[in-house]
C-alpha cells in the first residue's frame, strides 16, 4: 500500500493535464460537432479515471492507517516485554543504582512511542521517495534546473530540525533525574498508602509546590528551544517559499510564450507544489527519525547494560546436611567508604534457629541479601551444605529458601494468589494456600473475607478490600510456609505489625513446621529473640557477640543492655 500511495498522485498529476487539455481541446473545436464530441468523451474519460486514482490513493492511505494502529499496539507491547524481561535479569544492586534508574525510566518513557515513530516514518519516506521520483521523470522533461530547486528549496529546513533535535535530545538526558522526581511526588500525592501522611502532615500544598517548581524550570527550557526552533524553521522556510514561487513564474511565463499547453501547466504547477511538499515532507521524515534513533539509544543502552552471568550450575552441595557457613564475610555497597558488613563468621546447622539482632543499620538485612545472592560477597566465602553459593545453580538455591522481608511486598491480587506468589509452581492450588495460610495464621480471617480466598485484596481494583498491617503481614508470613521443599527459612522482622497473642501463636507454630530446617530471625522483639539456638549481635557491620541467650546475659554486654532495656519498659 505505501508502494500504491507513492505512485497514483504522479498518475493523478498526469490525469490532470489530459483533462485540461481535453476540456481546452473541446472548447476550441465547439463548431465541429464530431471533433467537439471526442474531446468531451475523452475529458469525462479520464474524470472517471481520475476519480479511480483518488479512491485508490484514499483506500491505500485507509489501509495505511489500520495497519499503523495495529503495529501501535503490538509494537508497543513487544518493546514493553523486552524492557521487562530484561529487568528480570538485572541484579539488585542495578535496581538500586540511581543512574541505572535513569536509564530504565528514560527507556520506559519512550518505549510506547519511539519505535513505532521510527517505523512509520520508515514506511512514509519510502511513499515519498516514490512519488519523488516519479514527479521528477515528470519534472525532468521541463527542466533540470526546475528539479533542482525542488529539492534545494527544503534543505535550510530540514539542517535547522536536524541541529534542534539534537539539541532537544540533550535536554531530555540531562534533565531525567529531575523529571523521575516530579513522577515521584505525583506518585506520593495520588496513591493511597502515601495519603494518609500527605493529609495528616499537610504535606500537599508543599509537594505541590515542588511539582510545579520542577516542571516551571522544565518548561522554561523547552519554551526556549521551541521558540528559536520555530523561529529559524520560518526563516529558512521561506527559502522554500522562493523557490516554489520561482518555478511558479517561471511555468507561467513558458506557457504564455506557447511552450507548454495549459494542461501541462496545471501539471507542472500541480507536480512542483506537491514535489516540494513531499521533499519537506521527505527531509522532516529524516529529521524525525534521526531524533527518534537518538532517544532510542537509551532503549538501546537499557537492553544492552551488561548483567551478571551466573555460573553455577550444582543442584545439591558437596556435604550435604551440614547446613550454612558464612566464614569471613564482609560486603560493601557500590559507592560507599564503609563496609556495610564485616569479617562475619557463624554457622547454621539444620534443625537450628539463629537470631540477629542490631540496631538500625547494624547490617541485618544486607546479610540476608548475601545469603540470599541478591548481592555477592565483597570478602569472604557463604556456603550452603560445604558448597559456595556461587557455585549452586540458582533456581535450586532459591527453592530452597523462603523469606519474608521486613518491606514484604502487598500484592494487589486476590488473598489466595497473594499466597501463590510464594510459590510459583503452586501459585493457583488452593489447598496449598489454606496449609500454607493455616501455618501463618491467616486462614480465619481470610475465611471471613467476602469471597474467601477469591477476594481482591488492596484498593487499586474493583471490589478490593483492605488489609489491617497485621493481616498483611500474615498474609507474608504465610508465603514462606508455602515453599515446602525450602529447607532454609529467613524471617526479617515478621511480627512487628501483629499483636503480642499472635506473636506467640506464630512463634509455636513456626517451631513446629521448622524443627528439621534451618531458621534465621531478625527481629527487635526479645521475647522471641531469646527462645533461638544462637544469637548474633551485630553493630556497624561486625559481629561483636554471640551465644544463646543465657551466655549473653552473662556476658553483659550490648544484647544484655537491649534486652533489660526492653525488659524493664515492660515492668514499668
Amino acid at each position: 500500500m505505501t508502494v500504491i500511495a507513492g505512485l497514483l498522485p504522479a498518475a493523478a498529476a498526469y490525469t490532470g493535464q489530459l483533462i485540461v487539455d481535453a476540456v481546452v481541446s473541446a472548447k476550441e473545436t465547439h463548431s465541429q460537432l464530431a471533433v467537439w464530441s471526442e474531446a468531451r468523451n475523452q475529458a469525462l474519460f479520464w474524470v472517471a479515471v481520475e476519480a479511480l486514482i483518488v479512491t485508490g490513493i484514499a483506500f491505500s492511505q485507509r489501509v495505511i492507517n489500520a495497519c499503523q494502529s495495529l503495529l501501535r499496539a503490538q509494537l508497543g507491547q513487544r518493546v514493553n516485554e523486552m524492557i521487562l524481561v530484561k529487568a528480570q535479569t538485572l541484579s539488585l544492586g542495578q535496581f538500586e543504582d540511581s543512574e541505572f534508574y535513569d536509564k530504565l525510566t528514560r527507556a520506559r518513557r519512550e518505549a510506547s512511542v519511539r519505535p513505532l515513530a521510527l517505523v512509520n516514518k520508515t514506511f512514509l519516506l519510502a511513499q515519498l521517495a516514490i512519488s519523488l521520483v516519479s514527479f521528477a521523470i515528470i519534472l525532468w522533461q521541463f527542466s533540470i534546473l526546475a528539479l533542482l530547486l525542488l529539492f534545494i528549496g527544503g534543505l535550510p529546513v530540514f539542517f535547522a530540525e536536524a541541529k534542534y533535535s539534537g539539541e532537544a535530545f540533550r535536554l531530555f538526558r540531562w534533565r531525567s533525574p529531575d523529571t523521575r522526581q516530579q513522577l515521584y511526588i505525583e506518585t506520593l500525592l495520588a496513591r493511597e498508602d502515601s495519603a494518609k501522611e500527605v493529609k495528616l502532615f499537610e504535606l500537599g500544598p508543599r509537594l505541590l509546590n515542588k511539582y510545579r517548581a520542577i516542571f516551571q524550570a522544565i518548561f522554561k527550557e523547552d519554551s526556549a528551544l521551541t521558540i528559536r526552533r520555530e523561529t529559524w524553521g520560518f526563516i529558512l522556510g521561506c527559502v522554500g517559499a522562493v523557490s516554489f514561487y520561482a518555478a511558479y513564474i517561471w511555468i507561467i511565463l513558458s506557457t504564455i510564450s506557447g511552450q507548454l499547453t495549459l494542461g501541462e501547466m496545471t501539471m507542472y504547477l500541480l507536480v512542483f507544489k506537491q514535489g516540494q511538499a513531499n521533499v519537506s515532507s521527505a527531509l522532516s521524515a529524516v529529521s524525525g527519525m534521526y531524533e527518534d534513533n537518538l532517544y532510542l539509544s537509551n532503549l538501546y543502552e537499557y537492553l544492552e547494560q551488561p548483567v551478571p552471568q551466573e555460573t553455577g550450575t550444582l543442584k545439591s552441595g558437596c556435604r550435604p546436611n551440614t547446613g550454612l557457613v558464612f566464614d569471613a564475610v564482609s560486603f560493601t555497597y557500590p559507592g560507599a567508604i564503609k563496609p556495610a558488613l564485616n569479617n562475619v563468621s557463624f554457622t547454621l546447622h539444620p534443625g537450628q534457629k539463629l537470631a540477629i539482632v542490631g540496631e538500625n543499620g547494624s547490617g541485618k538485612t544486607t546479610l540476608i541479601k548475601l545469603l540470599t545472592r541478591l548481592y555477592l560477597p565483597s570478602a569472604g566465602v557463604i556456603t550452603l551444605d560445604g558448597t559456595p553459593l556461587n557455585d549452586w545453580d540458582l533456581a535450586t538455591l532459591r527453592r530452597r529458601t523462603s523469606v519474608i522481608f521486613q518491606d514484604f511486598m502487598r500484592y494487589q491480587f486476590t488473598a489466595g494468589e497473594n499466597l501463590g506468589a510464594g510459590n510459583d509452581q503452586l501459585f493457583h492450588n488452593r489447598n496449598a494456600w489454606q496449609n500454607a495460610a493455616e501455618k501463618g495464621l491467616a486462614n480465619d480471617f481470610i475465611e471471613g473475607l467476602t469471597k474467601g480466598y477469591d477476594t481482591q485484596l488492596g484498593r487499586w481494583f474493583k471490589d478490593g478490600q483492605e488489609l489491617s498491617g497485621g493481616q498483611w503481614q500474615k498474609i507474608a508470613l504465610s508465603r514462606v510456609f508455602i515453599r515446602p521443599e525450602a529447607d532454609l527459612l529467613i524471617l526479617d522482622e515478621p511480627t512487628s505489625a501483629v499483636d503480642a497473642r499472635a506473636e506467640a501463636q506464630l512463634f509455636e507454630l513456626f517451631h513446629q513446621h521448622t524443627a528439621e530446617k534451618m531458621a534465621i530471625l531478625i527481629s527487635h522483639r526479645f521475647s522471641t529473640v531469646r527462645n533461638a539456638d544462637h544469637i548474633l549481635v551485630l553493630d556497624k557491620g561486625a559481629v561483636i557477640e554471640q551465644g544463646d541467650h543465657e551466655q549473653l546475659i552473662k556476658h553483659n554486654g550490648l544484647y544484655a543492655q537491649l534486652y533489660n532495656l526492653q525488659a524493664k519498659g515492660f515492668q514499668d
